[in-house]
C-alpha cells in the first residue's frame, strides 16, 4: 500500500484540530498533517501538548468503515510506527512500549498519542492520529518525566532526524503497520506490540480516575485491553487509564 502524502505546515493551532476541521469538511484522507509548531496541542485528558522547536507533531486523517471499538486499535498501530522510527535513530534496546501507548526511551516517555474520531458525512468514521514525538528536546514541567531522542542517539547518529525527514519515515512505518492491520486482522498487531512492551506478568498499579487497582498483569485481552488479576483473585479489564508496573509509583 502507498504511503499517506504528508502535508508539512510551519505553524498549525493542533494538528488534530486541523485534521477534525478537513474531515468535518468532508475530506477522507489519508493524509498526514504535520507542524514545526503548535499553538494549542492536547495530549490525553485534554493535557497541553507541548510546542518545542524541532519536534515531530503529526496527525493522520483517514476514514474507516470499522466499528469504533475496532477502530480504537490504532493506537497500537501508531505505537509500534514510532517506535520502529526511533529503531533507526537509538539503540533498539532502550526503545520500548508502556501499555497502552507510550513510547520509551530507556523507560522515559519520548512520544504522545492521541485519537480522534468521529462520523463521517460520507459514511463510516473519520479518524485523527495524533503523534508527538520529541526529536530535539523534552518538554519541562510534565506530570511525567520526558525524554527525547537526542539524548539517545546510537554511535552512527550525531543528531535526530529534522521534522521533515520524521514525518515522512513516520508516514512510512505506520503504512507498513496499518496494511497489516487492514489484510491480517488485529492479533498480527498485537503479538509485535507485546513484545515490545514489558511488565505484562509482573506487579501493577492501575490509577482509572474513579479507584485505584493494585494486583498482577495477566497480559492482554485480545483487544489490547490490560488483565489484572486482583488481591481478591477477580479479574479486571482495564481498557484506558495510568497503569503503573512493577508495583511502583
Amino acid at each position: 500500500m502507498a504511503t499517506a502524502p504528508v502535508l508539512l505546515l510551519d505553524q498549525i493551532d493542533s494538528t488534530n484540530a486541523e485534521a477534525r476541521r478537513r474531515a468535518e469538511a468532508g475530506e477522507t484522507g489519508p493524509l498526514w498533517i504535520a507542524a514545526h509548531r503548535q499553538t494549542a496541542g492536547r495530549g490525553r485528558r485534554g493535557r497541553a501538548w507541548q510546542d518545542n522547536s524541532g519536534n515531530l507533531f503529526s496527525t493522520l486523517l483517514t476514514t474507516t468503515r470499522k466499528p469504533p471499538a475496532e477502530a480504537a486499535q490504532v493506537t497500537f498501530i501508531a505505537a509500534l510506527a514510532v517506535a520502529d522510527l526511533l529503531d533507526r535513530y537509538a539503540p533498539p534496546s532502550v526503545v520500548t512500549i508502556k501499555w497502552p501507548n507510550d513510547v520509551m526511551l530507556a523507560g522515559v516517555k519520548t512520544c504522545g498519542i492521541l485519537v480522534e474520531s468521529g462520523a463521517h458525512a460520507d459514511g463510516g468514521l473519520w479518524l485523527a492520529v495524533g503523534i508527538g514525538v520529541n526529536l530535539a528536546e523534552a518538554p519541562g514541567g510534565t506530570e511525567r518525566p520526558a525524554t527525547a531522542l537526542s539524548h539517545h542517539l546510537s554511535a552512527d547518529h550525531i543528531a535526530p532526524p529534522p521534522v521533515e525527514r520524521a514525518a515522512e519515515e513516520l508516514a512510512g512505518t505506520f503504512g507498513v503497520w496499518l496494511d497489516r492491520w487492514e489484510t491480517l486482522g488485529f492479533q498480527p498487531i498485537l503479538d509485535a506490540w507485546a513484545a515490545r512492551t514489558p511488565g505484562l506478568d509482573g506487579p501493577a498499579i492501575a490509577r482509572l480516575g474513579h479507584e485505584t487497582l493494585e494486583g498482577r498483569a495477566e497480559g492482554v485481552a485480545p483487544d489490547g485491553a490490560l488483565r489484572l488479576r486482583l488481591a481478591d483473585g477477580s479479574l479486571r479489564l482495564v481498557s484506558a487509564g495510568d497503569v503503573f508496573f512493577g508495583g511502583t509509583h
